[in-house]
């Protein structure tokens, strides 16, 4: 039930360069934005295509069961490629997702008659728009109306326990509940997210390894500083568009963790835009 569907492929870091070697002004491009979103399968925009290189595209290609191809090559090597129709994207994505996966979808940002003006050799501007996370899913095609998607998050004050946040974004439902080691098996359950966030040393201390290796691949560490108790006042009131908290009751510093994790996430994902009608 807590599980997600296994799969054993992870995203490939973006490949390096030798020594005297450049890459093409587009591989330039994909290898700098694929740097910054490691974790994530990345879908390049180009034409009416979404297109996956390098090690992505192996494994975009196993999981959609989509040809393998390739395209030029970088460093001497042949570039592993794949590509989907932007217009069918929501199928390929949605498979993905099932999958485990995450995909950051990166789109040009600017008219190719702007980048023309540059030389004929400028690129186009892309950047990645939005990052699609089993927890971050707003597409109705996407999500079972039969059933919540919450993105949960776990905190942790030491000596005041810890504490899970949870929200569904395609509703704005937004909850917060204590917990312990040794309830936060059953909590975990009962809440059933597609994804939980963890602080990485949590995620990694050997007396909690046992509990997050049985709650299994939903589970991913994040920094530290997403679930600092100390800042996360300033943070729930930003995104709820309030001076204060005083309304919302009060909270214990595990509490105080786990929400602005969540919500730190969330902003991560949708680049910063709140869900309509998130509520406490």
């Amino acid at each position: 039930m807590m599980d997600a569907p296994p799969s054993a492929d992870r995203p490939a870091p973006a490949p390096g360069a030798r020594r005297g070697e450049r890459a093409t002004p587009v591989m330039a491009q994909y290898i700098e934005i694929k740097t910054a979103n490691p974790d994530c399968l990345l879908f390049y925009r180009m034409g009416d295509f979404y297109e996956l290189f390098f090690g992505d595209a192996e494994i975009a290609s196993r999981a959609l069961g989509i040809a393998l191809t390739k395209r030029g090559k970088h460093l001497g090597d042949d570039i592993p490629m794949c590509g989907v129709p932007v217009h069918a994207a929501d199928d390929y994505l949605q498979k993905l997702i099932g999958l485990g996966h995450r995909v950051a979808v990166c789109e040009q940002i600017e008219d190719p008659a702007e980048a023309r003006k540059r030389g004929s050799k400028s690129v186009v501007r892309r950047d990645v728009i939005r990052l699609v996370t089993p927890g971050t899913i707003t597409e109705d095609r996407l999500l079972d109306p039969s059933e919540s998607n919450y993105l949960a998050a776990l905190g942790r004050a030491r000596g005041e326990g810890m504490a899970l946040a949870w929200i569904d974004i395609s509703t704005g439902a937004f909850r917060v509940a204590e917990t312990s080691p040794a309830r936060l098996l059953a909590d975990v359950a009962r809440v059933d997210p597609r994804e939980l966030i963890v602080a990485e040393p949590v995620f990694h201390d050997p007396e909690m390894r046992p509990v997050i290796a049985q709650i299994g691949r939903i589970a991913r560490p994040e920094p530290a500083p997403l679930f600092d108790s100390a800042s996360a006042s300033g943070r729930i009131a930003r995104f709820f568009g309030v001076g204060a908290l005083d309304g919302f009751g009060g909270f214990g510093r595990a509490e105080l963790s786990a929400r602005p994790g969540v919500i730190a996430y969330v902003e991560r994902t949708q680049m910063a835009a709140r869900p309509a009608g998130a509520a406490p």
